[in-house]
Order: C-alpha cells, then structure tokens, then sequence
C-alpha cells in the first residue's frame, strides 16, 4: 500500500510503499490487549509487602500464664488476631512480568500498526527537523493534527528537534528499537520517520 509523506510543516515530500503483511492486517483487538497487560505487568516493581508473624517487632514470649487468669488461653502478641500482631498470607516483594510467545508479541504490534493506517491517524514524516523552537513545533505539529502523539525515529532526528519536542505534552519520541504496542495505542496520532519504516518492517518481517 502507497502512502504520502509529508515534511514536518505538512507538505508533501513524495510517497512511500508499505508492507501490507505489516500496516494492512485484520488488527487483533485480543493480541493487542495480552502485549500491553504484559507490558504493563513488567513495569511493576513488586514491592508491596506485608510483615509475617515472625517478622513483627513483639517479644515471642506467652503473654500471661495458661491457666489460674479466666481469660483465654493464648501464647504471643504477635499473633494475626491481635491488633499490631502479623499478617497472614499477605503480598510480598516479587516481580510480576511473565514470559509472553515472540509470535503473540510481534503480531500485536503488527496490529497496532495496522489499527493506525486503518483509522487514518499514521503520518509518515520525510526529516524530523526543526530550529528548536517549542512553540514553532507545536504548531507545525497543529497543522499536522497532533495533538497526542507517538513518534518513531531510527536517530535522525537532529538535536534541535529532541530539545523542541521534550517540551511538548502527549508527544512521546522513541527509537525504532522501542517501538511498543502500548505507546502505540495510548497516543491517538502515530508519526514515524521515514528512515525508521524500513528498519521496523525488517525487525517485523
């Protein structure tokens, strides 16, 4: 499938093939759901934690004597039942990522891919430009339609343009290497660099 492509002020720069194994797929809704769940998953740190019987800060000996009190017979104030006593079967410090089948990982991607040329929100840019000037960005990239971002770069962009972008809210920039299927979907407009486009159907085929 032919594509424009566009300069970063709007203009067209000529025209670029896409892969149709890649960027014109049924997209699939569930396969994309289980990347982003697994994405997410490993981006928890897993440090909850909740302090056992043998870990609370109580002296273990038997709180009263067995029997002569008329109260219930009990042994140490650490015990779940009392109040500062431990926690039964509470979290503990471990990681949550899990392994997901390479297959699954790329197909979803592929259909994030495809979701964005299919509901018109993909934009392939010729040169990630600009004289480093936020505001002048900004309303390049309001011309464009980007309001909410992602952009894809296999390091051409030139630091100019890094600096001007860093300051722009809902514009995320990520190398070809790191394209994801999270931030794919989470940024309404999917803006990729021209460089980048071959390099990400090589990594996808």
């Amino acid at each position: 499938m032919k594509i424009n492509v566009v300069k970063i002020n709007g203009k067209k720069a000529g025209d670029i093939e896409l892969n149709d194994s890649i960027f014109s797929i049924e997209p699939r809704v569930d396969l994309m759901s289980r990347v982003v769940n697994w994405q997410l998953s490993k981006r928890r740190t897993g440090s909850h934690a909740a302090l056992s019987r043998s870990e609370i800060n109580l002296t273990k000996s038997k709180a009263f004597k067995q029997k002569g009190t008329g109260r219930a017979r009990r042994g140490a104030n650490s015990v779940v039942q009392f109040r500062g006593g431990g926690v039964v079967h509470g979290p503990l410090n471990r990681s949550h990522s899990y392994k997901l089948n390479k297959k699954i990982r790329k197909m979803g991607l592929k259909s994030a891919l495809s979701s964005k040329l299919l509901d018109k929100n993909l934009i392939i840019i010729d040169k990630l430009e600009s004289d480093g000037k936020t505001s002048s960005l900004r309303k390049e990239l309001e011309r464009l339609g980007v309001v909410s971002g992602c952009i894809i770069q296999s390091g051409d962009a030139n630091n100019e343009f890094l600096r001007a972008i860093s300051n722009i809210p809902n514009i995320k920039i990520i190398p070809e290497m790191g394209a994801n299927v999270y931030d794919i979907l989470k940024h309404t407009k999917l803006i990729i660099a021209k460089n980048a486009i071959e390099k990400l159907e090589e990594r996808l085929a």
